[in-house]
């Protein structure tokens, strides 16, 4: 339960919610609630400061005129229905039904630096497209590329994500057979207009850029010869799903498919 001190806000468009965030200091922001109800249930959720409820604030639409802009507030389900890729492969690999007719994009890309189990799958995809995400804080509303936002730094409020749809796009998972199915790791690529872009989650706190295989594939090498620079700069976590050794040894070869699927695509 919330604390006796929590504040409430249920803001009813996207100013109001802009402007019941503020700075975001002491605020706790409620989407669909797939990462917070647990801490509700444990009793881990903040006793004091706000809350900030955004069902109501209108940050779920989708619209694709070749540029595509997707709400914070839509739903995992619709964007696995999207056929935006390689968003709609990424969202349709989150958990199950239940969870993807309750997650957010925002709170997806939100989603706290840890354990594969809590990372935000739609990190790898967005970084793949060269997403450029609204959000709003101290200094008001902004624009800042996918790679400066999943760094962090300061409390910021999602609007929303927009990006141009890449002329062809891929993803694929190493997943584990558990209730939710949880991905191991997860790569996705796409042709953008600066040329292929990967990326891959599961290997570190956050999704992070395979800059070497990017840079390989901008020098003329094949798929094949690209994807064993996947490691390159990264120290994969040891974790309940999965080694480093293990993320170490497969990642070469999810890249490596990955890029075959893109080629294929």
């Amino acid at each position: 339960m919330l604390g006796s001190d929590t504040e409430l806000s249920i803001p009813g468009s996207a100013a109001e919610a802009v402007q019941a965030f503020g700075d975001g200091r002491d605020v706790t922001v409620f989407a669909g609630g797939t990462i917070l109800m647990p801490e509700v249930a444990h009793g881990r959720y903040p006793r004091s400061g706000r809350t900030l409820m955004l069902g109501r604030a209108g940050l779920d639409e989708i619209s694709d005129d070749g540029r595509v802009r997707i709400g914070a507030m839509t739903k995992l389900s619709a964007l696995a229905d999207s056929g935006i890729e390689p968003l709609a492969r990424a969202a349709a690999d989150v958990a199950d039904h239940e969870v993807r007719a309750q997650a957010t994009l925002g709170g997806n890309l939100c989603a706290p630096a840890g354990p594969a189990s809590r990372r935000g799958d739609l990190q790898a995809a967005l970084l793949a497209v060269g997403a450029s995400v609204r959000s709003a804080g101290a200094g008001g509303e902004r624009t800042d590329s996918i790679d400066e936002f999943i760094r962090g730094g300061e409390p910021r409020l999602v609007l929303a994500v927009e990006f141009d749809r890449p002329a062809r796009a891929a993803y694929l998972s190493q997943r584990r057979p558990h209730a939710h199915s949880y991905a191991v790791m997860a790569v996705a690529c796409a042709e953008t207009g600066d040329g292929v872009r990967v990326a891959a989650a599961g290997v570190a706190p956050r999704a992070v850029r395979l800059t070497g295989v990017e840079e390989a594939l901008a020098g003329g090498a094949s798929g094949q010869d690209a994807a064993s620079k996947a490691v390159e700069g990264l120290t994969p976590p040891d974790d309940a799903l999965a080694s480093s050794w293990y993320r170490t040894e497969v990642l070469p070869t999810l890249v490596r498919r990955a890029l075959e699927q893109l080629q294929g695509g």
